[in-house]
Formats: structure tokens, C-alpha cells, sequence
């Protein structure tokens, strides 16, 4: 049995797409990682493979794996340099491969001809990629790595990539063993998922670790509703919204100071309207820093960062009974719901659709939304379940291969049938319902498998097809 931790699921890295950028910039690192020494590399070449080259240009993919290469850090890379990065590898054709407190090692690297975009696919998963490093003396060194969603990675002629960890006191496989050690111990959800992270850290590092992502949620939602109203990067011409919605809906323009914006959030009447709005802007903010290269919670991918963002907000501002520690909860139960989804079938739009992604991330957030209003263990299950029933069959066609139509709209759409699903199963008898979670993600493993490949984030299906990138650049 796998042990999936709440911070396998959620990573702070840098957009658009966790499977496309994350994953691997990821992979680059663990390749640097198994070169005998910096020193001894005269060149390096790259290979993507199946979606990775279908759409690894307008997920970043060529942009994550020079950045991975160089050493840099996705969690504390200065977003701000990464064009400086790119234009000094592509101006001076080489790669600084550099240790730390080391001088740079200088190797040659064109990335338009050392990364290559292969046309055809690798049997394990369709993001696969392939890094060669010939060495001084003759030898060469070649690694394939697998992207299979959320940021997760795997070697090829290996099962995983999760680290060993400590045994924990409730092992679980699926939603059934979470409700029977729910229903045996007398424990909530968040406090079995606690239990679990408890035997790896301190009570007090474990809050201050959730903290820290939910201020990264936080700096995010504020910096979308605070970006200049510019285009996003890409070619598509899409403008940024959250900035003039968040003008409107306040009657200001949102402070640039995140406590003064706090303030702002606080003072708002929540009528029905004015809630479905914020929502909606809160998850376009995200979305939007995520599709311009800022710094997101993977939640749990980059094209779905924005439902969990958008519907903690929901809580924190327009939920009467909103704490910290219910925050904390609220973090821990999105964190266990994907990792059902992790281990019995895909957080990867290469492999399922978006169902994979926006309707997972809706489902976390519903039964974390739940949870944190009181819900019992089977109303929070009951919510993802409601969450991600009515996202079944949801197709990944991104236009010209960006994270930004429909992605960004999307999670504002994840995010509200998050709040309906949590709000239903609240309202409901959770053992009336006739589905349970872990058929619902069986069904979504068998509707992954069966949906035709051109819907899966390669842009051979559905609007990226119907609408031409000329067309939605007008």
C-alpha cells in the first residue's frame, strides 16, 4: 500500500501545468542527479514524447526542463528571472550546470535543437521524456522519466518515485478504509490524516508546514487580483480578469498590501451574487498567475490550482464558523481525497481528461469544504463524491496547447460544484446515497481509459480543433 502524503498531493511550484512543467522540471533535477559529476558533461539532449510534444511548448515543458537542468529549485526560483534564464541560454547556446557554491560548469545546449519533439508516444504513459548526456570520457549517460500527473514522477524500470516513510496508524487504500477508521476510532477524516502526518512530523512542524501552503494560496489569490490587466503569455491574446473583477466587486481597486486586502475581503456583504462572483474571481486570479509562470500550490495539478484556493477563500470570508484550525482541516482532507484518486486511478489530463484534474480538485475541495463546516466522515465523502460524479467524462482540449482556455474558467467552475456538492451532502443523509466515492472513482478509471486520446491534452480534440489559435488571438 502506498503512503501518499498530503504533501505529495499539494507541491508549491511554478505554472502553467504540473504534469507539462512541474513534473518535468522535476525529472531534469533527477537526472543531474545521476551524472557522475557536472564536470564530466560535454552535451545534453532532450526528447519529449507523446503529449509532452503535442503541447509541451505552451505548457513550458521546453522552459522546465533548461530551468531543471541549471539546478533551479521550482519551489524558490525567483519567478521573475525565468526570462532572464531562458535568454541567456538561448543567446549563449549553453547551460550553466552549476552546484551549489560552485562555479558553473558550461555546456553547450541549443534548445532549439537539443530539445527535441519527438511524434510518437512511449508505452508507459503519454508523458514521457528522455534525457542523454555524453561525457568526457566517451561514455553516455540516457534516463527516461515518466510525468504521470499532480507532479509526480517515475523512472523508467521503476515503480515509483514516493519516498520510504514511517508506518502509520491508518493505512488507507480507499474511501471504505478511511470511513471504517473514522467510524472504529470516533475520529473526523482530518484527524486520521493528522494521526498519519504526525508520525513524520511535529505537531507544531505540521501546522507550520500547512501554514506555509496556505499562505502560498493566499500570495497567490492576491497577486491575481492585483496583476496589471496585460495578456497572458502564449499568443492566444487572453487578458487577465481577476484584477477588474476584484475592482468592481470591492468598488476600489484591490490593495497591493495583502493584509490591507485581507481587510477589504472582510468587509464584504455576502449576498448570493456577490459570493458566486468572488468565488469565480478567486479562481481566475490563480489561474491566471499559474498560465503567466507565477507561483502556485500544484492542487492537485497547475491546470486545477484555482478550485482549492478559490473555495478556501469561500470559507475563510463567507463561512460564519471559519478558523485557522479549520482551515488546517480543510487542507489535510483535500490532501487525503486526492490521494485516493493518486492511488486508484489518474491525476493526469494525459491520461484521464480533465475529469483527472478539475474534477478532482473539486471533489478535495468539497469534502474539505465539508469537513470544515462540520460535516460527519460520510457527508465528506458523500461531497466528493457528488463533486466528482458531475465531472465524469470531462475531455482535456486545450487551445493551442495552453493552460488558459478553457482551463482558467474551469476551475471557477470546479470551484462552485465543490461548494453545491458540500452544501448537498450537508442538506443530506449520507446513507441514503446510492453511489459511494469509490465507485465514482472507478467509474472515472474506466471513463479515463475509454475516452479517445485526442480528448486527453494533446489538442488534436475539441476546441483546440474548432477554434484555430488565429481565431481566439483576434
Amino acid at each position: 500500500m502506498q503512503t501518499i502524503s498530503v504533501f505529495d498531493i499539494f507541491k508549491i511550484g511554478v505554472g502553467p501545468s504540473s504534469s507539462h512543467t512541474l513534473g518535468p522540471w522535476k525529472a531534469a533535477l533527477a537526472f543531474r542527479d545521476l551524472l557522475p559529476g557536472l564536470e564530466e558533461v560535454v552535451s545534453v539532449k532532450v526528447l519529449l514524447y507523446g503529449s509532452l510534444s503535442k503541447t509541451g511548448v505552451g505548457h513550458g515543458t521546453d522552459i522546465a526542463v533548461q530551468l531543471g537542468l541549471e539546478g533551479f529549485d521550482p519551489e524558490t526560483i525567483e519567478t521573475a528571472d525565468i526570462p532572464f534564464h531562458l535568454s541567456r541560454i538561448l543567446s549563449e547556446q549553453t547551460l550553466q550546470m552549476a552546484q551549489a557554491e560552485q562555479e558553473p560548469v558550461r555546456v553547450p545546449f541549443d534548445p532549439t535543437q537539443d530539445i527535441v519533439f519527438e511524434q510518437r508516444s512511449k508505452s508507459f504513459h503519454p508523458n514521457g521524456l528522455t534525457f542523454i548526456a555524453h561525457l568526457r570520457s566517451g561514455r553516455k549517460v540516457r534516463q527516461t522519466y515518466y510525468s504521470i500527473g499532480g507532479g509526480f514522477i517515475v523512472r523508467e524500470g521503476s515503480t515509483s518515485e514516493l519516498v520510504e516513510r514511517p508506518r502509520i496508524p491508518f493505512p488507507t487504500e480507499t474511501a471504505e478504509d478511511l470511513l471504517h477508521y473514522a467510524r472504529s476510532s470516533g475520529k473526523s477524516i482530518a484527524e486520521i490524516v493528522r494521526s498519519n502526518e504526525l508520525r513524520e512530523y511535529t505537531a507544531e512542524d505540521l501546522n507550520a508546514k500547512i501554514d506555509r501552503y496556505l499562505q502560498v494560496f493566499t500570495s497567490v489569490v492576491h497577486k491575481g487580483c492585483t496583476a496589471p490587466e496585460v495578456n497572458l503569455p502564449g499568443g492566444l491574446n487572453v487578458k487577465r480578469r481577476a484584477r477588474k473583477m476584484a475592482t468592481r466587486l470591492l468598488g476600489n481597486p484591490a490593495s497591493e498590501d495583502p493584509l490591507d486586502f485581507d481587510a477589504q475581503l472582510r468587509t464584504i456583504t455576502p449576498d448570493f451574487t456577490t459570493v458566486t462572483s468572488w468565488v469565480s474571481c478567486f479562481a481566475l486570479a490563480v489561474n491566471e498567475e499559474n498560465a503567466a509562470l507565477g507561483r502556485v500550490v500544484t492542487s492537485p495539478t497547475n491546470g486545477a490550482a484555482g478550485v482549492i484556493p478559490a473555495v478556501l477563500f469561500y470559507y475563510r470570508y463567507f463561512c460564519k464558523q471559519a478558523s485557522s484550525e479549520g482551515e488546517r482541516n480543510f487542507f489535510l482532507v483535500a490532501g487525503e481525497i486526492g490521494s485516493l484518486f493518486k492511488k486508484n486511478a489518474t491525476i493526469s489530463a494525459a491520461e484521464g481528461g480533465c475529469q483527472a484534474e478539475i474534477g478532482v480538485s473539486s471533489a478535495m475541495a468539497a469534502a474539505a469544504l465539508t469537513e470544515a463546516l462540520g460535516g460527519t466522515p460520510e457527508q465528506t465523502l458523500m461531497a466528493a463524491e457528488i463533486a466528482m460524479e458531475h465531472h465524469l467524462g470531462l475531455t482535456c482540449d486545450p487551445i493551442g496547447g495552453l493552460v488558459q482556455i478553457p482551463c482558467i474558467e474551469r476551475n471557477a467552475m470546479g470551484a462552485m460544484k465543490a461548494i453545491t456538492a458540500a452544501n448537498l451532502a450537508l442538506q443530506s443523509e449520507a446513507d441514503d446515497a446510492i453511489v459511494d466515492l469509490d465507485s465514482v472513482i472507478r467509474t472515472m478509471l474506466d471513463t479515463a481509459r475509454a475516452m479517445h486520446t485526442d480528448y486527453k491534452e494533446t489538442a488534436e480534440g475539441g476546441l483546440a480543433v474548432r477554434v484555430s489559435v488565429a481565431a481566439a488571438s483576434c
